[in-house]
Order: structure tokens, then sequence, then C-alpha cells
């Protein structure tokens, strides 16, 4: 399913009432519109701009984990293993 260029051209970006560009994928397919003002692109599903500020995807890249996963411990017999671990103040 194709758009249609001329809804395109009235459609604008529902959080500053920005004009959006169109990005496309390698097969030259609309994929997503985007505001480089904000820097979200909105998705293209169906052939259907998905216009939710919900829905948009950062153009800065995807964001860093809230609460990273500890390092993994070192496997017994190991040299690391032996190392003095921290406490916290309620081991103390």
């Amino acid at each position: 399913m194709s758009l249609d260029h001329r809804l395109i051209d009235l459609l604008v970006c529902p959080v500053c009432k920005g004009p959006l560009t169109m990005n496309r994928d390698e097969h030259m397919r609309p994929v997503e519109l985007a505001c480089p003002a904000d820097r979200l692109a909105f998705p293209i599903r169906d052939g259907i701009p998905v216009m939710l500020e919900g829905e948009a995807r950062s153009l800065d890249g995807p964001a860093p984990a809230p609460n990273p996963a500890p390092p993994p411990a070192p496997p017994p017999g190991s040299p690391l293993a032996s190392a003095p671990q921290p406490t916290t103040p309620s081991q103390a």
C-alpha cells in the first residue's frame, strides 16, 4: 500500500506542529515520518502514519537501560573469585 503524498504534505509533527520528512528503507519504501526539531520518527504501518508520541522512536538512538545488570560473577577458582568483595552497610 502506498501513501498519498498529498496527505503527507498536510501532516505535521503532533508535538511541535513542525514539518516532517519521510524516511525510506533500502527499497525506497516509506517507513517513517521524522521531525528534525523534536528528533522523533513516527512509524508508517500498512501505509498509515501512526502520529502518536508514544509510538515514535527517538532519532538520537536507543536510551540507556535504567538499571544495568551487574557484571556476572567470576567462575570459581579464577583469580578474581578470591578478590575481596565490597560490603554494604547492611553487611557490616
